[in-house]
């Protein structure tokens, strides 16, 4: 993950009748378009009330549209495209402001919103994408399969066979290839998302904002199991104690012995979400570079990467996995909030129905996120605790509502051009940029010497 670290990009697929484009978002996203054949009884819930008749929104003009016209959720993109604009300041500003670098353990900054964010527009496009499934096993199929190559990019862009500006190695040992990651996450909270909206949807009709919880109440439920499986899991598995090596200089290799013997510890050494990764996937397949190696206890520059204290715990050169499996579980609780809010576009065509429905769960998860952080139960992104997860949720509904009163409300687009081509190309900018391919090309092509590239020249630097 590196600087990438809790970025993301955002999958989620248009599975009924071919409908939909592909905008080049992250993960192969496709977003319901216009339907060139809409049947008499369909009905614009993308648009609101108004059905686009706002001359803002159509380019000045004053004469209203076609009643069946289905007009694109332009506040997916504008969303989408800030969060990519805010993965590529963070990945560069945070080197040299604390505040836009991710926590070193437990706190939240501005960083650590960027991977929820991305789940959770997941969630809201998957609502879109499958309000209408005739066919619930070929839109499995193509879940699974899209999931599949999502998480088969991932490996390959994250698992180390694309190289850092300075190290121009090349090829992955399949002994140490890291087999989670930013990517890997995302494929599967989309694909059990995915199939929660596929085959756990009721047939009660949709009138009040509680009338969502009982149409949808099999998904709440699956949310549910999973919060409390992560729970159990976190607070109740036992850690022992265990042992690591890495290689020094001159390829010496050193071994580290980390006491735990603990259940429930949430510190970086002793925690179940990084003994199951090691477990599970081997600890020679985790993130080599840790985020608590910023830390007090793990350096002398924190929250700076810096040397060593000489009073360092074990623990702090150990891999860990900031997008492991037990992690992974909580993201699956994100992508599944987002859907709910996604829901709401589908059932309520009134933008002020809209905007409350949106606003009171994310005030609500704001405020129990701060009163389980305030009585211990910290919010923390390596872990993906349930404070964070509530947090980070929160904050997306309200964010998203924001946009949608500014751009599909008022139709303010013209200040967000930027941000939804950003948003509808989201996956060739995480490639490019995210994962080095732009700078390893640009540095690539130099005059005479290999600093003399490009960058150099803009003022960058080699």
């Amino acid at each position: 993950m590196g600087a990438a670290a809790g970025n993301a990009g955002a999958a989620a697929a248009a599975e009924s009748r071919g409908r939909g484009r592909r905008p080049g978002a992250m993960g192969g996203y496709e977003l319901v378009r216009s339907d060139p054949a809409l049947a008499p009884d369909d009905v614009d819930l993308e648009a609101g009330p108004c059905g686009g008749d706002d001359p803002k929104r159509r380019g000045g003009s004053a004469s209203p549209a076609p009643a069946r016209q289905r007009q694109r959720l332009v506040s997916l993109d504008v969303f989408r495209g800030i969060t990519v604009l805010l993965m590529i300041i963070v990945d560069d500003a945070g080197a040299f402001i604390p505040a836009m670098n991710h926590s070193p353990w437990d706190g939240v900054t501005v960083a650590d919103f960027v991977m929820p964010f991305f789940l959770f527009i997941v969630g809201v496009a998957l609502a879109l994408a499958y309000k209408r499934v005739p066919n619930k096993v070929d839109a499995t199929t193509k879940a699974v399969l899209r999931a599949l190559k999502l998480f088969c990019l991932g490996l390959v862009l994250q698992g180390g066979f694309f190289h850092g500006v300075r190290s121009l190695t090349f090829g992955v040992d399949l002994q140490e290839i890291r087999l989670m990651g930013i990517l890997q996450r995302i494929a599967i909270a989309y694909l059990l998302t995915a199939l929660c909206e596929i085959w756990l949807k009721g047939e009660e009709d949709v009138d009040y904002g509680l009338d969502l919880l009982r149409r949808y109440r099999y998904q709440l439920f699956v949310g549910a199991v999973v919060a409390i499986t992560y729970m159990v899991l976190l607070y109740g598995t036992y850690v022992p104690d265990w042992e690591y090596q890495t290689s020094g200089p001159g390829s010496m290799e050193k071994s580290f012995f980390v006491k735990c013997g603990v259940r429930g510890d949430t510190s970086p050494g002793c925690n179940a979400v990084g003994m199951i990764d090691r477990k599970l996937l081997g600890i020679q397949h985790l993130y080599g570079r840790p985020v608590y190696a910023r830390s007090k206890q793990c350096s002398i520059n924190s929250p700076q990467n810096g040397p060593l204290p000489p009073d360092a715990p074990s623990w702090c050169q150990a891999p860990f996995d900031p997008e492991g499996l037990l992690s992974s579980v909580m993201a699956i609780v994100t992508c599944l909030i987002g859907l709910q809010y996604g829901h709401v576009i589908v059932h309520f065509q009134k933008h002020r129905e809209r905007i409350m429905n949106w606003l009171v769960p994310s005030f609500s998860m704001l405020v129990l996120a701060l009163a389980m952080d305030f009585f211990g139960l910290h919010m923390n992104k390596p872990l993906y605790t349930l404070s964070y997860t509530l947090a980070t949720a929160g904050t997306a509904g309200l964010l998203f509502a924001g946009i949608y009163t500014l751009v599909d409300l008022y139709g303010y687009r013209r200040p967000t051009l930027a941000m939804e081509w950003m948003g509808m190309h989201a996956l060739m900018i995480y490639v490019l940029i995210a994962c080095n391919i732009l700078p390893i090309f640009i540095h690539g092509f130099y005059w005479k010497e290999p600093k003399n590239n490009l960058l150099r020249f803009i003022g960058i630097g080699a």
